[in-house]
């Protein structure tokens, strides 16, 4: 995507047009936010599949593999579908990392809020269709659209955890350094090192946060990727652990067996068995 936002509506014949095209999974270089006012969805993403009814909303983070294929339900079908580099709110999306990673899509309750979802998006398109749209106002709005959707989810999910209840500015930092290093054979220590604090204390962080030590978070990220590159790529099973950190390709297996269940080889042959 060549632009910094785009924002468009979708209707009943563009989601049979999409539907009825070849629309295997695939990754994006941006952020993407879908927000479902009617109509249904079937999403896969996190390597699982779901249906989900409107109203709903799905943030899909840049890099994560995933498929949507919307549809109409009681003959209607609308969904705005909102694009943006990361770069465009860098500390937003950074909460939005902690926020979606286990849940890129949840439903809300139609309503008040979710119809000022759709005032907002009607705001966003009006000012991008301007003919010098202020980019000021855009990541305004766009800002307070997700402001807005994740006070819904904390109404409907009180008991959760929340990124705004922790020192998050020590996290947004950490996920900021992990996206840029988690490649790398580096361990809990390089991480605590340059956030200038103790391992012990962004431990605390991190569960607080993710219910995960930092150990885990960065093998999460590790996996992540190396599902991304075995659904999306044709390289070896010892190129993606080597691209991912691991010297070892024994080590490298045996740790995604662990924590998927599955072999690397044999989690490729079932993706490419859901996409064909």
């Amino acid at each position: 995507m060549k632009e910094t936002v785009k924002i468009y509506r979708l209707d009943a014949s563009e989601a049979k047009r999409i539907t009825s095209s070849v629309n295997e999974p695939h990754s994006h270089d941006y952020e993407e936010l879908i927000i479902g006012v009617t109509g249904q969805i079937e999403h896969f993403i996190d390597f699982k599949s779901n249906h989900f009814d409107a109203p709903f909303v799905s943030f899909v983070t840049k890099g994560k593999v995933h498929q949507a294929r919307p549809a109409k339900k009681a003959n209607q079908c609308e969904m705005w579908v909102i694009r943006f580099k990361s770069e465009f709110i860098p500390e937003t999306t950074f909460q939005l990392y902690s926020l979606y990673h286990n849940n890129a899509t949840f439903t809300l309750k139609p309503g008040m809020c979710f119809q000022r979802l759709v005032t907002l998006c009607e705001m966003l398109q009006g000012e991008m269709e301007q003919a010098g749209p202020d980019y000021g106002i855009v990541r305004q709005l766009l800002s307070t659209i997700f402001t807005m959707i994740e006070s819904e989810r904390r109404k409907q999910h009180n008991n959760e955890t929340l990124v705004e209840h922790a020192p998050n500015h020590k996290f947004k930092n950490f996920l900021a350094i992990l996206e840029e290093n988690f490649r790398k054979d580096v361990g809990v220590e390089f991480y605590a090192e340059k956030l200038f604090m103790s391992s012990r204390n962004l431990n605390l962080i991190c569960h607080q946060i993710f219910q995960q030590s930092i150990s885990e978070i960065i093998e999460t990220r590790k996996l992540l990727e190396a599902k991304n590159l075995l659904a999306s790529t044709d390289k070896t099973i010892s190129e993606i652990g080597y691209e991912l950190g691991f010297k070892e390709k024994t080590y490298f297996t045996n740790l995604f067996k662990k924590k998927t269940g599955q072999t690397p080889t044999d989690f490729r042959k079932e993706v490419k068995m859901m996409i064909s």
